[in-house]
């Protein structure tokens, strides 16, 4: 696969944000001819935008009607349409909706704020710019949205940042962690789901007899059964004197082709993090992101990391709410994703044990997005 820096106009060798040249063939014949983008997906997931973007803002420069089918992994725009026309109208985009203005950094996120204006927020150098709103596209975003849309009006009306990491009356996250341990829970500290979690005490049992038992049941779970390929990569990323950067280990991750299986995440979250994971997710959230690109390698996410703490750092189940925090905030997961992970126990990537001692530790994050989500609807009917 052949790789170029996402801003073209530099040239800098070392430029880590890089992203597939675009392919694409026509199809038909007559009125009928169409050009069929066949990577578009990937070429999407590099620039952390959704496909549906780059393929409306193609139709408007272009002029030409487009067909989005996600299901079928087709993308169509009618006409003939060569890859370089197609790779220069991608640059437009890119300038207009990815790249920070200030510093020229793909690290952006498309926000919508009060007022129907789209914005650009740059994790990179921390700069805010307006996206102008004559362009074409930028109706289009309006009504659908970016993913995290709705999370950002949540904690911008109840009033509670993620990045404060407050849980309601003022008590941090740690410092409630810190106290469940050994307590009873309280009827307000379940979730709205339903949890399969009975136990209310989710310390672990670190004796020899305990830690065998473990180990043993490890050995069944399917996530140790790697392909070659994964072997290759696991081996490849313990064998260098010290890890490799995130460049180059996205760069192994598509010679090996194994960017589109969930299992790659995986492997990486057991390798790349341990006892400092909360900084560790932070300096490696851009290598994250062109990798987990839907809700299932979201969940595969977590599960490496619940495979990482239940074999390799058992201290860190009572760093499990600042985690998903880090997570949530960096956009790596979604609010409805860890939900679903906290209020059901598996016994996929570790024992089941100590799966369900991971998910009581992480209550004290539900319970936040428990009362962030009362706080918005009781503005809403405020409004009303």
């Amino acid at each position: 696969m052949s790789l170029v820096n996402i801003c073209r106009d530099n040239n800098d060798p070392f430029y880590r944000y890089k992203m597939p040249l675009i392919q694409a063939k026509s199809e038909g014949s007559g009125n009928g001819i169409k050009t069929n983008i066949l990577n578009i997906s990937e070429v999407s997931t590099a620039l952390a935008r959704p496909t549906s973007y780059v393929m409306k803002y193609f139709g408007f420069e272009l002029g030409a009607q487009t067909t989005i089918d996600n299901k079928n992994e087709r993308y169509l725009i009618n006409g003939v349409h060569d890859c370089e026309k197609l790779q220069d109208s991608l640059d437009g985009f890119i300038d207009k909706f990815v790249l920070c203005p200030q510093c020229k950094n793909p690290e952006t996120v498309l926000e919508i704020v009060q007022g129907g204006n789209l914005q650009r927020d740059c994790k990179a150098c921390g700069k805010i710019t307006k996206v102008n709103p004559s362009y074409k596209l930028v109706s289009y975003i309006l009504k659908n949205p970016p993913k995290d849309a709705s999370k950002k009006q949540k904690k911008s009306s109840s009033g509670k940042t993620a990045s404060e990491n407050v849980i309601g009356g003022g008590k941090s996250i740690s410092d409630i962690a810190n106290k469940q341990k050994g307590n009873n829970a309280s009827s307000d500290d379940k979730p709205k789901e339903k949890v399969i979690v009975n136990d209310d005490d989710w310390s672990v049992d670190m004796t020899e007899e305990a830690i065998k038992a473990r180990a043993k049941e490890l050995e069944k779970l399917n996530i140790g059964e790697t392909r070659a390929k994964y072997e290759e990569f696991g081996t490849w990323l313990l064998s260098e004197n010290e890890l490799p950067n995130d460049v180059e280990i996205y760069k192994k991750i598509l010679s090996l082709d194994i960017l589109e299986d969930r299992q790659t995440i995986e492997v990486l979250a057991q390798i790349i993090f341990d006892e400092d994971i909360i900084d560790e997710i932070e300096e490696h959230k851009g290598l994250l992101r062109k990798i987990v690109s839907d809700e299932k390698f979201e969940k595969s996410l977590l599960g490496g990391i619940e495979r990482m703490i239940g074999t390799k750092q058992i201290d860190l189940i009572k760093q499990v709410p600042k985690i998903l925090m880090t997570l949530y905030d960096n956009d790596l997961v979604s609010e409805e994703v860890i939900r679903e992970w906290g209020t059901h126990v598996s016994k996929k990537y570790v024992d089941k044990e100590t799966s369900r001692n991971i998910r009581k530790s992480a209550r004290p994050f539900l319970k936040w997005l428990d009362e962030a989500d009362e706080d918005s609807d009781e503005d809403e009917s405020d409004e009303e």
